[in-house]
């Protein structure tokens, strides 16, 4: 009948509009995974004792970035560091770094990341015999790109590793991992030990030698070193992370200025100039970020800040 076919057709229609409706959302968030250069959901890792040092961390980091990893003392910054480059392995969840998992350690994906570590250990031989070790293990390794940061900093390529300051050595295995041209670059408090000038050649060569494709993760303590180099910002705080925004996001959201006493903020702290803090955005106000800032307001009210990028509700001090 005619009535029998207007609900045949009725039916198809809502039928095609679902499936194309979820199509669209499956296609749209595989196409987002793929372009992520790494993708963690739920990991968590344990000491003995079952303590936890992350707990379900779930992250999502896209290549040609320059993110800035901030955290406490023992949040698990360097644990984070070490669970993308294969040094640790998660007891819970999945952690896909470039495509491949971190923890079962193939040279193919070993030569697409160089982790620098705060402490530097390096065996009593030449600067020159050290990078001669390690240089061929890289495909894209450039002598050119070594010899700019070597001279930079003043390197002397004939001295030993064992009579040289732990400052140098850290330009020594900084030159060396600018050097590589890794996809993926992991660097523990790169700027602790240098002097100021040498900070200010660390930020140079780093915007000299970021590609565009490459990916950058800076865990530090240091938070004036890297305000005006980085992209994004990931937070970790009691074992979670936070927030992984990026600066443009998160000054759309956030205001970072003097402010009056009354005026409700996340977070205010008094200076010689007056009193500055954070608030909500809510005059579309283009005002600088400030890491230091951010990271006081993050720690001291993590529920408000995070929910506020996750268009929760939130709350003021």
């Amino acid at each position: 009948s005619k009535l029998t076919s207007i609900k045949i057709n009725i039916f198809f229609l809502v039928y095609f509009m679902v499936y194309f409706t979820f199509a669209v959302y499956y296609y749209t968030n595989t196409l987002k995974n793929l372009m992520c250069m790494i993708t963690i959901q739920d990991v968590s890792l344990f000491y003995k004792h079952n303590k936890s040092i992350l707990e379900n961390i779930n992250l999502k980091i896209l290549p040609g970035r320059i993110y800035g990893l901030l955290g406490k003392n023992g949040e698990g910054k360097t644990t984070l560091l070490n669970i993308l480059s294969g040094q640790l392995f998660p007891d819970k969840g999945i952690c896909n770094v470039s495509g491949e998992v971190p923890s079962c350690r193939n040279i193919s994906f070993l030569q697409k990341l160089f982790l620098m570590p705060e402490e530097q250990k390096m065996p009593g031989i030449k600067i020159n015999e050290y990078i001669r070790m390690y240089a061929p293990f890289y495909p894209a390794f450039s002598n050119e790109t070594l010899t700019t940061c070597f001279e930079s900093f003043e390197i002397d390529r004939s001295a030993r590793l064992d009579r040289i300051s732990q400052g140098e050595r850290k330009k020594v295995i900084i030159s060396l991992a600018f050097s590589t041209h890794t996809p993926l670059l992991l660097m523990d408090e790169p700027t602790n030990g240098l002097d100021i000038p040498s900070k200010e050649i660390f930020r140079k060569l780093l915007v000299s030698f970021a590609g565009e494709e490459q990916t950058v993760i800076i865990s530090t303590h240091q938070i004036r070193d890297l305000e005006s180099l980085i992209d994004a910002v990931i937070i970790l705080n009691d074992k979670k992370i936070i927030l992984n925004n990026t600066l443009d996001e998160i000054s759309e959201k956030l205001f970072f200025r003097q402010t009056e006493p009354d005026e409700k903020v996340f977070y205010r702290t008094s200076t010689p100039l007056g009193t500055i803090g954070v608030g909500k955005n809510c005059r579309n106000e283009e005002t600088p970020v400030s890491l230091e800032l951010l990271f006081n307001a993050a720690i001291s009210q993590p529920e408000a800040i995070s929910s506020l990028f996750t268009s929760k509700r939130y709350r003021y001090e």
